[in-house]
């Protein structure tokens, strides 16, 4: 069984953080394609189009026919554990903190034999399944587990240096005034997370929804108004040093164009909250999570942005709220590069139309905060970067994947 994870101690303020290092990041162009199934939580292999040989490690042409038509394609991750080894020295400097690290080679079911890290439970001869998973660097590797999942397994050392799971951890919700935000601080609680931080802009102003935020264990209210750099600051210094998972839920969707709806102020107030917004946080809190991402088992370990999918492609009918979202997503890719260098992983969440009063015009299938919350939760303790939730942003993602420009024809008829 694994050996549970022990609470966080108390800090001791004069000891120094340890400073954050990160695993070999060389990859080949073929490797990355790895990277990229392991980002959106699937386990794929590139599997020749001739003879169906299934490959390990990724390359350009077959290893049975030179072939070199090899898409990526879902396999079975199950095998069984042929050898293992404990690493007890390593001149690499992200190992040698991390010691003793066990390694193995398993024999898959679809045919390749694969070096892998192997978790605490997971014994030599027996049966085991595979995962893809994102190290700190933010490339893929391999990871074996006990076939059937076991106690505490989420508590092992090696998968969580893989995954973000909020378990023990300070998370903090940009916006707790909304549904989203609601739902996000019941989720998190329900994983374990050991304090909850709700932001909440015009103080004032209270909520039902920040009511019932506030009755919920674990839970502290901070005034956080995204668009005024002061009041980031100021929950920065308080909390920059505590958080190590941010949400940033920001939202302000109106509907209308460029060319219907010529409208300023509209454009401007969502480029403040979305991309500005999210500029704000990333200057303050963002150099106090990367300087503790390598802070024992419980440091800072992931930034959450929820997006729309209308981010990749443009909606008319939501036209200037998309180009604002398109903004934001490219910034948090600057901010993903940013980001690594100590260790934590960017996570974007591109979440499709919600239930709420703001879409009351738009068809369903529309989404429950509730699901989409406990989906975010999810994908943190899967290790995912990039979440597509619900029917249209699935939709969206594989299509896109498939022919950009008929999609981008789709949805401005």
């Amino acid at each position: 069984m694994t050996t549970p994870l022990p609470p966080p101690k108390r800090k001791d303020p004069v000891k120094r953080t340890r400073q954050p290092t990160l695993p070999p990041a060389n990859r080949s162009r073929e490797a990355q394609g790895l990277t990229a199934m392991a980002a959106v939580g699937r386990f794929a292999l590139q599997t020749c189009t001739a003879c169906g040989a299934v490959q390990y490690p990724p390359r350009q042409i077959c290893g049975q026919c030179l072939n070199d038509d090899l898409p990526w394609q879902d396999v079975s991750p199950h095998g069984l554990l042929l050898a293992e080894t404990v690493l007890h020295h390593s001149n690499d400097l992200f190992f040698r903190d991390r010691l003793p690290w066990r390694l193995g080679v398993v024999s898959m079911n679809a045919g390749p034999s694969v070096v892998a890290h192997v978790a605490e439970d997971c014994r030599q001869g027996e049966r085991v399944r595979l995962s893809l998973g994102l190290d700190r660097s933010g490339m893929a590797v391999m990871q074996a587990r006990p076939e059937t999942p076991s106690a505490n397994e989420e508590d092992d050392g090696q998968l969580r240096e893989t995954t973000f799971d909020p378990k023990d951890r300070r998370v903090l919700i940009v916006d707790g005034k909304t549904d989203l935000g609601l739902a996000l601080a019941k989720a998190f609680g329900a994983a374990g997370a050991r304090e909850i931080y709700l932001g909440h802009a015009e103080p004032w102003k209270r909520s039902p929804k920040l009511a019932a935020a506030e009755a919920l264990p674990n839970v502290n209210l901070f005034p956080l108004d995204v668009t005024d750099t002061d009041s980031v600051q100021e929950l920065a210094s308080l909390l920059g040093g505590k958080t190590e998972i941010l949400v940033n839920n920001s939202y302000y969707l109106r509907q209308g164009g460029a060319v219907d709806r010529f409208d300023l102020n509209t454009s401007r107030d969502e480029m403040d909250v979305h991309y500005h917004g999210l500029l704000r946080l990333a200057g303050t809190f963002g150099p106090a999570m990367r300087g503790r991402g390598a802070d024992g088992a419980h440091g800072a370990t992931a930034w959450v942005n929820v997006f729309s999918p209308y981010a990749w492609v443009n909606n008319p009918a939501f036209g200037t709220y998309s180009a604002s979202q398109a903004a934001a997503l490219s910034l948090a890719q600057c901010l993903r590069a940013e980001m690594t260098a100590g260790g934590v992983r960017v996570v974007n969440a591109f979440v499709g139309p919600l239930d709420d009063e703001w879409h009351q015009l738009v068809p369903p299938p529309k989404l429950e905060p509730d699901m989409v919350a406990r989906r975010i939760v999810d994908a943190l303790k899967d290790g995912r970067e990039d979440v597509p939730i619900g029917a249209i942003a699935e939709e969206m993602a594989a299509r896109l994947a498939e022919n950009p420009k008929e999609l981008e024809r789709e949805i401005r008829l």
